[in-house]
């Protein structure tokens, strides 16, 4: 098994230490084959403690200071000012402090870094399309604000996640966007099967815009077209595989 870890960067984190890792140069076998990050996963444990030191290892850290949440699909931001001793409930993590790596995983929802490079502020965010509607993305930007960040100078750069075209939900899913807001109707489309196809990326980006952020994009990566490189919730569903392994991705001062 190679080694080589495969890390994406964005030119908008430019001078931040950061990372989109695939699912390339890990320890994990079988379905989980690559750079399984996630202890949630029925994968061998020591196998994902190897692959996280690894990671820690490409951000200049010791495992212990790569620091990560429970992620439960909501709005919660936790702001690290230390490790902490047990890992928190929550979906975005923001810190002032350097030496501390943010992440957060992944596999079809959208991982989202930020930075201030000014402030010295940086924050991560786990969006998928609940924590997307309920406000992760603006209340990791409340967050590094009240760390002292300006939302004017703040990147965001959502990284791999489920693309439109592979995206299939259901007329309900639609129809409770609509409700929410009726402008929602431009990041939905007929699909091949009669049924709306979502634009997660495209609505995470749009909510970044309006909140203000300074830039906002995305890399451009779909998790469910590219099996070499990324892992996919909705994939492995497809495939009628009995789980799935989490990417990571993450930032530090």
């Amino acid at each position: 098994m190679p080694t080589t870890l495969e890390i994406l960067t964005s030119p908008a984190l430019s001078g931040v230490t950061h990372g989109f890792f695939t699912r390339k140069g890990g320890a994990s076998s079988g379905i989980f084959a690559g750079l399984n990050c996630g202890h949630g996963s029925s994968d061998q444990t020591e196998a994902v403690a190897l692959n996280r030191a690894r990671v820690a290892t490409a951000m200049g850290v010791l495992p212990a200071a790569l620091v990560g949440v429970h992620q439960i699909h909501s709005a919660d931001v936790l702001v690290v000012e230390e490790v902490p001793a047990e890992t928190m409930r929550a979906d975005a993590l923001v810190t002032k402090r350097p030496g501390i790596v943010l992440s957060v995983l992944t596999a079809d929802c959208q991982p989202v870094l930020f930075a201030d490079r000014v402030a010295g502020v940086v924050g991560a965010a786990h969006a998928g399309w609940r924590g997307s509607r309920d406000g992760v993305l603006e209340a990791t930007l409340d967050a590094m604000e009240a760390l002292g960040a300006d939302r004017a100078r703040i990147s965001a750069v959502i990284g791999p996640c489920i693309s439109q075209r592979a995206y299939e939900v259901g007329d309900d899913f639609m129809e409770n966007f609509l409700i929410d807001d009726p402008q929602a109707a431009r990041f939905f489309a007929g699909g091949p099967a009669g049924k709306p196809m979502f634009d997660l990326p495209g609505y995470g980006l749009a909510r970044l815009r309006a909140a203000g952020v300074g830039q906002a994009e995305w890399t451009r990566h779909c998790t469910y077209a590219d099996p070499e490189r990324f892992y996919s919730f909705r994939r492995t569903t497809h495939a009628g595989e009995a789980d799935y392994g989490r990417l990571i991705s993450a930032i530090r001062l």
